[in-house]
């Protein structure tokens, strides 16, 4: 073999990926047909589940200082995150570009082997391997790997060589995106609907502003590269009045609202994640957020499945967690996309859901939605409503007096089973997996009222940050959440299976 895992891609969710699998100590080769990042950003923030994401893997201080905010909205209708969870708050000025930048070094860090300049051109896959066609700067090569997982982009190469599935519906209009240097706007951070279409503004550093614009009924072209400034410059006129042709463009590029979703997430040794699997309208900035989500729910269970530690019934999980999410999102940017393109014909409807969003209830659901703050799981049956959640954040003194998060345990990568008032028998009970857990005794240091904390003796964390198994509250006992999240019990005396 040539890696445990070929990848095919060097973009967030490749990247992502990556260090996930060398996390837990796979050997990964990513594959990238650019000799260098682009440096160019179709997302500008990032969510306040993906900020949790990078939180608990101990990679948000890389980023610097970010401007934080629990402001989004739902196709144009303003929403406040805090009314899901007072503590979420999103990103709002990361260009994917500085994302990318960060996860290259962490994965590079992690021991990650990135090949740039190596285009995928072809698999095959056999019973217990895969064969991957690739043209490097020395000509055509063939490499071997136990799996191989397209992350290269809604025109994925992978996803059309292996055949996969992609039904949906396709672009009806044509939206333009461009950074723009040397005109002053003022900033229309949530999408401002205008008599014959649709403009956004975004300021990002060094005096770049970012702007959309898309004219109702403006149908998708056939381009071979992106469109000429002055189209941009020209819609923005007929649609602002504003003149901004004086303006030096850094990028342009145009998009669609086509919708479509692979009907599975794997197909024997081949996988998908990211935008390989799934395309729609960027509304809200969901996309990179989603493939970041789609390849730490993905890299653990891979990781297990190539130790030996969990089998394939953990590895199908993959596809039925992160197909679900993505059937959702489709659904909620195509409604978006209806409020945002829509004609008058859709006025009635946004004046409706404007009403509605003034109930806390719908607010809640909505920002939910558009924030990825309601994803749950299905982890087994039980009362308490953190089973299939996210961890909410825990401040805890642990057995050696030091302060930690919740979150911060999570930084290995690996399961945690964590006891929160001391109970013997859990350390002895989970004893047989600690070759894939960490057991954490620890004190909580303040449990608000009301939080789905409250109560709580004892929480399973999967490696991703999502509950497993919770006391009291869980209808299943601890030995059969653990084998089923982490496999079989082992003895002490047993070693470890190859990653091969």
């Amino acid at each position: 073999m040539d890696a445990s895992v070929v990848i095919v891609g060097a973009g967030p969710a490749g990247l992502m990926l990556a260090g996930e699998l060398r996390l837990a100590g796979i050997d990964v080769v990513v594959l990238d047909q650019l000799s260098q990042r682009t440096g160019q950003s179709r997302g500008i923030g990032l969510t306040p589940r993906t900020v949790e994401v990078f939180d608990q893997r101990g990679l948000l201080p890389r980023f610097g200082d970010i401007e934080m905010s629990s402001l989004g909205h739902f196709g144009g209708i303003p929403l406040d995150f805090g009314t899901v969870d007072s503590d979420a708050q999103a990103a709002k000025t990361v260009p994917q570009s500085v994302t990318e930048s960060v996860l290259e070094d962490w994965v590079r860090e992690l021991g990650a082997d990135i090949r740039r300049e190596h285009r995928f051109i072809g698999l095959t896959d056999r019973a217990d391997h895969v064969e991957v066609e690739v043209h490097t700067p020395a000509g055509r090569r063939r490499l071997t790997a136990a799996y191989l997982v397209g992350c290269d982009g809604g025109r994925s190469s992978v996803r059309k060589a292996a055949g996969f599935d992609f039904p949906g519906t396709p672009a009806t209009t044509e939206l333009f995106l461009a950074d723009i240097r040397g005109v002053d706007l003022e900033p229309r951070m949530i999408a401002d609907r205008v008599s014959d279409g649709m403009v956004m503004v975004g300021p990002l550093a060094d005096g770049v502003h970012r702007i959309i614009v898309a004219e109702r009924g403006a149908p998708p072209q056939q381009r071979t590269g992106p469109p000429p400034f002055s189209e941009v410059a020209d819609a923005w006129k007929r649609l602002t009045g504003i003149d901004i042709s004086h303006a030096e463009p850094l990028w342009v590029s145009a998009f669609g609202d086509a919708a479509r979703q692979v009907t599975e997430y794997r197909r024997g040794r081949v996988l998908l994640a990211g935008d390989s699997a799934h395309i729609h309208l960027p509304a809200g900035g969901q996309g990179m957020n989603t493939s970041v989500q789609d390849s730490v729910n993905l890299g653990w269970k891979l990781a297990a499945a190539l130790r030996g530690t969990a089998g394939h019934t953990l590895l199908d999980t993959y596809h039925s967690e992160r197909h679900e999410v993505g059937r959702r999102l489709l659904a909620n940017t195509r409604a978006q996309s209806l409020l945002l393109l829509g004609g008058t014909d859709v006025e009635p409807l946004r004046d409706v859901l404007t009403e509605l969003a003034q109930y806390e209830d719908v607010a809640r659901h909505f920002a939910a939605k558009a924030s990825g703050l309601d994803i749950r799981y299905d982890v087994g049956r039980g009362a308490n409503p953190l089973l299939g959640r996210r961890m909410p954040r825990l401040d805890l003194r642990l057995g050696t007096g030091a302060i930690a998060s919740s979150t911060t345990l999570l930084w290995p990568g690996r399961g945690v089973l964590l006891d929160l008032d001391g109970t013997p028998y859990l350390r002895r009970r989970a004893a047989a997996w600690a070759d894939r857990i960490d057991i954490v005794t620890a004190t909580p240091q303040d449990v608000p009222a009301g939080s789905p904390l409250e109560g709580v003796s004892s929480v399973l964390l999967r490696p991703d940050g999502y509950v497993a198994w919770v006391a009291p509250g869980s209808y299943h006992d601890l030995p059969s959440a653990l084998e089923r999240w982490f496999g079989p019990a082992r003895h002490r005396s047993n070693t470890v299976a190859s990653a091969r």
